[in-house]
């Protein structure tokens, strides 16, 4: 199996040497997506968690999959108080056969984000 990177236009830049995602064979690794939205960072845990899905969703497309097809996804929070914010928009991506989750606090996100979401999915 080749490896093939996906960049798309309709999600952020990335801040580093890395790809949107990657696909090999019937798998899609979405890098970790900041809440960035018209190039702006999302400063509250709602709007940035709805940005870094929206854009999660966005490289998924690019790359022939979905949400719905979404088998793994992690979620770095420099605070865990946010849980419970991010969970609620977080059920609106999700709302039936939801994948496998880990939810993380970290010291710090590139940028000085609140919030960073990265997802494994089927095509």
């Amino acid at each position: 199996m080749k490896k093939k990177a996906i960049l798309v236009d309709n999600a952020p830049a990335a801040v580093g040497p890395y790809s949107h995602a990657n696909v090999i064979g019937d798998l899609v690794f979405v890098s970790g997506q900041l809440p960035m939205k018209d190039g702006v960072m999302q400063e509250n845990i709602p709007d940035g968690t709805r940005a870094c899905l929206t854009n999660v969703k966005n490289i998924l497309e690019g790359a022939g999959s979905s949400m719905e097809q979404c088998v793994k996804v992690t979620v770095f929070l420099r605070d865990m108080n946010d849980f419970a914010a991010m969970n609620e928009v977080y059920a609106e991506f999700f709302t039936e056969n939801q994948p496998a989750r880990s939810c993380f606090a970290v010291a710090g996100l590139p940028k000085d984000a609140r919030i960073e979401i990265e997802a494994i999915a089927h095509i």
